[in-house]
């Protein structure tokens, strides 16, 4: 019985500990406000960079990165039309663009709305609540007529993950990109979330076709970015993948490659999370 409640007290202490840590980790963090065009603005803070219209009709907004954060997004809206967004749009399901859902539904009354590949991989995991869970989900896309504005909402098939999401202001001609676009920097694809290298080019390939040299783009990370910026992201993306695979045809190991190194002009796209050994490796397999 001592034992039981030993582990009991033990488990309490290492979730209260990690609580905790995380809290720790966003107590710096600081949101700020980026005004773009019509309704629309860019927040910052840690994690995925979220989309705003704000205005008459209230706030919506796209993806709402972790939940420690929640509070201070909320307090960041505020100061544009309401605390207490009707509406959020995730772009997919990792943490750092749904961490604050259940936040937004249960406190501030939000609708959440997402690709229906996203609800199921949310709902799949046991440490997401189910008031975390979105719930009007699309196969294709949706309009969204929200303060003077028209978001089109369209999916674009197994690129970032498989339930991926971009959401375009046709009056404002503002993009956000989801995690399609890692500005100045290698992106991450989910190899075992349904996203795959040849997708992601052609999501970001037709994506592309869409917009024109005054859009603004939100992109998942990195800084606000223009038509030129994604080009070059696309070009990076298709060197890098071209330089690797003529490597792996030569017969040489990923563990080779990765030794080697890629050309000098791609390292500054190298960073923390993704990487250069890590985006070879992607490339590889």
């Amino acid at each position: 019985m001592k034992s039981e409640l030993w582990n009991v007290m033990a488990a309490s202490l290492m979730l209260v500990s990690s609580i905790s840590a995380a809290q720790d980790r966003f107590a710096d963090v600081e949101i700020s406000v980026t005004p773009l065009s019509g309704s629309a603005y860019m927040l910052q803070g840690a994690g995925g960079n979220i989309g705003v219209s704000a205005g008459e009709d209230g706030v919506l907004i796209i993806d709402d990165q972790f939940a420690p954060l929640a509070p201070k997004i909320s307090a960041a809206l505020g100061k544009l039309s309401s605390d207490s967004p009707s509406y959020v749009i995730n772009t997919h399901y990792h943490g750092d663009h749904t961490g604050s859902n259940a936040f937004f539904h249960e406190h501030k009354g939000a609708t959440i709305f997402a690709h229906e590949n996203v609800r199921v991989r949310l709902a799949n995991d046991d440490k997401v609540s189910p008031a975390a869970l979105p719930v009007v989900t699309y196969a294709q896309g949706i309009k969204i007529h929200f303060n003077n504005e028209t978001l089109h909402v369209f999916h674009l098939p197994t690129g970032h993950t498989d339930g991926d999401s971009v959401v375009w202001f046709e009056e404002a001609n503002v993009l956000h990109s989801g995690d399609l676009f890692f500005n100045e920097r290698f992106p991450y694809i989910d190899l075992a979330s349904g996203g795959s290298v040849e997708g992601y080019i052609a999501s970001v390939e037709k994506i592309l076709t869409k917009i024109d040299a005054d859009t603004q783009i939100i992109p998942g990370h990195g800084p606000l970015a223009t038509k030129a910026d994604y080009e070059s992201f696309l070009a990076m993306i298709k060197a890098t993948k071209k330089y690797v695979d003529g490597q792996k045809t030569a017969g040489m190991s990923v563990d080779e490659v990765v030794e080697q190194g890629l050309p000098e002009e791609w390292a500054q796209w190298s960073w923390n999370f993704i990487t250069e050994e890590r985006w070879i490796k992607t490339l590889y397999e």
